[in-house]
């Protein structure tokens, strides 16, 4: 099953487009990188797949429906970027951050239940970080507090995780962590994963699939392109080769 196809997917804020024509299709449990050149429209694809945008022409489906009808948003989690940028006297537990996923489940006291005490520790858990139930948020190093973001979103049972450059600025030992925490929540709790990220060796190495975003095109990488990627000599067909159809004979600089 498709869990995210999109068809000849094409927007701009203006008259010149960001995104144009693009194809792809993320099958269930799928574990995907998605890269690119800042101002590529990496963030934008994400803000078309979670609806708050529209496309000007072609389609988007969420779990085989059209995302402008789609409802159960509940399936999907969005992790964005430095999304726990909170000061270090921010009043709030990692628990407190986690349950904070689960108030619309309690109910019109919003009164937690030993059953979301129980999930919140599930998912803190999975991540890591249950030994850090009762510290403050504002505490914790910043690999850390992107793994409390993480488990808030896990508290809610997606299906589909999007992450939207989660730790950017983050050391490379947190980052190693957490590629490899997602390798294994695809892997172990059947999790579909897209996320946008400038690291990719860690992509190409914890990840199935990498699609490079660039010049409005999305292409997927193959192992030939994603060695070449890596030495940073990997390019696109130019617009203008893609309109008329040359694309196989490109010669030009799309930069």
């Amino acid at each position: 099953m498709s869990v995210i196809e999109i068809q000849n997917l094409s927007f701009g804020y203006t008259s010149e487009a960001v995104l144009e024509g693009l194809d792809i299709a993320v099958r269930a449990e799928d574990c995907v990188g998605l890269i690119g050149a800042n101002g590529a429209g990496k963030s934008t694809l994400l803000r078309l797949l979670l609806g708050e945008l529209t496309p000007q022409r072609g389609e988007i489906r969420l779990f085989e429906q059209d995302v402008r009808h789609f409802r159960r948003w509940r399936m999907v989690g969005y992790v964005p970027q430095n999304g726990m940028s909170l000061g270090k006297n921010f009043p709030a537990t990692a628990a407190e951050i986690v349950m904070a996923q689960l108030v619309g489940q309690m109910g019109w006291r919003r009164f937690p239940r030993k059953e979301h005490r129980e999930k919140v520790m599930q998912a803190l858990e999975m991540v890591g970080m249950a030994d850090f139930a009762n510290r403050l948020i504002g505490t914790l190093s910043g690999g850390e507090k992107q793994r409390v973001m993480l488990a808030r979103v896990l508290a809610g049972d997606p299906k589909l995780l999007l992450l939207d450059e989660p730790i950017s600025g983050v050391d490379d030992r947190a980052t190693h962590r957490f590629y490899e925490l997602l390798e294994k929540l695809n892997r172990e709790e059947k999790l579909t994963i897209l996320m946008i990220t400038h690291d990719l060796r860690e992509a190409a190495w914890h990840f199935g699939r990498i699609f490079c975003l660039e010049q409005g095109s999305v292409v997927e990488l193959n192992p030939q392109d994603l060695a070449a990627e890596l030495q940073h000599r990997h390019k696109h067909p130019c617009r203008h080769c893609r309109r008329t159809g040359d694309a196989a004979q490109c010669l030009h600089d799309p930069h």
